[in-house]
């Protein structure tokens, strides 16, 4: 039995120096691949939570923009329009005032014609009676007013 003492004593003082040479050293160098390992992949997490972020506000300010030509688009419309209705409206009253006018013009030339006519018809009247009546009779009274 005494054979197998220096055997277990070889034995523990192998397992001694293993846990001090090999173990201990291996088990720190796994221990920092694990924390950079989870480093790594925190700080992964990290930039892929700030690029969205940084998407989200790119995406808002986009947004912005759009909404901010869309209305930009939306007050041109509305000025163009406005600027359309008062030509409209400009052509619209010169128009009118032109149909006023041709109408005054026109009634006062029917107005003239009327006098016109009527001056005429008296004058005609009286060469009627003239060439129908005998040579020398009077012409009525009634019909020189």
């Amino acid at each position: 039995m005494l054979g197998s003492v220096p055997t277990a004593i070889l034995f523990l003082l192998l397992v001694v120096l293993y846990k001090v040479i090999v173990q201990r050293p291996l088990e720190h160098t796994l221990a920092e691949r694990h924390a950079r390992t989870t480093g790594a992949v925190e700080q992964a997490r990290g930039a892929i939570s700030a690029a969205e972020a940084e998407t989200a506000a790119y995406e808002e300010k986009l947004r912005a923009a759009r909404s901010e030509i869309m209305a930009a688009r939306e007050r041109r419309l509305q000025a163009w329009q406005q600027e359309r209705d008062t030509a409209l409206a400009a052509a619209r009253s010169a128009s009118q005032e032109q149909v006023r006018a041709g109408r005054t013009q026109i009634e006062e030339a029917a107005a003239a014609a009327r006098k016109q006519i009527e001056t005429a018809t008296a004058q005609l009247s009286d060469q009627i009676l003239k060439a129908v009546l005998p040579a020398g009779a009077k012409l009525p009274e009634a019909s020189r007013s």
